[in-house]
């Protein structure tokens, strides 16, 4: 496992040493401590660890509340830890945006595997937006596109693919993309049914 900088949030002072120390010898870096969830999304959003391990039961705010607005920002994964292994704080923890969850005591049989699966899941989530974002951006395109080509088709008589090769051409000489161009037509033409 790569060098990893994490945030630990726990109100025992013991349970953080334990788990610094863990850490520390397995060669990460802790790079802030927390007593309560607000310190450690304070920490999080300053440092942007590549790791949060946080404690379920903390004053001012609580692990599953501060672990959901990390993870509703995106900023890092988060392992939570809990003395409890009920239904119901699991089901609030999955809620919470989680991706992974280990009962104390914490022991480094147990803490490496879950720190794993919390990365790769991070990762995974990430890839998955991005897949979204891109598929989001390719419709876009292809909406505005459509368009630029109507716009052409009608005022020039040229069929669709005449249409998009002029498009085409025009985004290669001037070397704008695609889009870039498509967007311009369509914009052109929206300016002048504004006057």
């Amino acid at each position: 496992m790569q060098q990893l900088r994490v945030v630990i949030a726990d109100n025992e002072s013991i349970i953080r040493m334990d788990l610094k120390e863990i850490l520390e010898e397995a060669g990460h870096i802790v790079v802030g401590e927390a007593t309560d969830g607000l310190k450690a999304i304070e920490l999080t959003r300053k440092y942007r660890p590549d790791l949060v391990i946080m404690d379920i039961k903390m004053p001012e705010m609580d692990g599953i509340t501060a672990a959901k607005a990390i993870s509703n920002e995106k900023i890092s994964p988060v392992l939570l830890l809990t003395a409890f292994s009920q239904k119901e704080i699991v089901e609030k923890a999955k809620d919470s945006g989680v991706l992974a969850y280990l009962v104390k005591p914490v022991k480094e049989t147990n803490l490496f595997p879950a720190i794993e699966i919390a990365l790769s899941r991070f990762q995974e989530f990430a890839e998955l937006e991005q897949e979204l974002e891109d598929v989001k951006n390719s419709l876009e395109t292809r909406k505005i596109l459509d368009r630029a080509k109507g716009i052409l088709m009608d005022a020039y008589n040229l069929n669709e693919t005449e249409a998009y090769r002029r498009i085409q051409q025009y985004s290669m000489s001037k070397r704008k993309s695609i889009r870039d161009v498509a967007q311009a037509i369509v914009d052109s033409v929206t300016k002048k049914k504004e006057k």
